[in-house]
């Protein structure tokens, strides 16, 4: 990957062999395994065990949890919130979890469409819960820098499973609780 950097920079017309740039190479091809480490996580091993049997049978939230991907289209990062909810069929997941089933995803090339729904999907799969509703809410570098240059622009996506889509009410509580009041 570092020889790829180097000639990608050598393309955009600097010197690889410039002081500052004689590292970048490596410091680059480190921050794309990073920023790339989903493809290499598996959600057994993420989950690791942290479902309980618990007879709560109420909304579980957690918002606000850090997002930061790379567009697919673009390799330029976007990033913001995901907000997620499941309502309890007999097993609860470790709330810390959730972040971590988060980061499965986003740490990969991706579209926050999909990205959405893969959040969704997996949390549905591994407590089978009465339903899911994910949120995501995120500022793309490929419409802030280059393109239309709109600064302020912030794409949301959902995805609601189970009863958060066959149940308006629950739907809207979510929403309500997350600070989304236009359902």
């Amino acid at each position: 990957m570092e020889e790829h950097i180097r000639e990608l920079i050598a393309k955009m017309g600097e010197d690889p062999k410039r002081a500052g740039l004689l590292d970048t190479p490596a410091r680059a091809a480190e921050a794309l395994r990073a920023l790339t480490v989903g493809y290499f996580m598996d959600l057994d091993q993420v989950v690791n065990g942290a479902i309980f049997e618990e007879k709560y049978d109420e909304m579980v939230i957690c918002k606000g949890i850090e997002v930061y991907s790379l567009c697919e289209h673009h390799i330029l990062p976007f990033y913001g919130q995901a907000h997620i909810a499941y309502v309890p069929d007999g097993r609860i997941l470790g709330l810390s979890k959730l972040a971590r089933v988060v980061d499965v995803f986003a740490r990969r090339l991706q579209l926050q469409e999909r990205l959405t729904h893969q959040v969704a999907e997996a949390l549905d799969k591994v407590l089978s819960p009465k339903g899911v509703a994910v949120v995501i809410e995120a500022k793309h570098l490929c419409m802030l820098m280059r393109g239309v240059e709109k600064q302020n622009t912030i794409a949301t996506t959902s995805c609601m499973l189970g009863v958060f889509k066959s149940r308006h009410e629950t739907r809207m509580e979510f929403l309500n609780l997350i600070g989304r009041k236009d359902g």
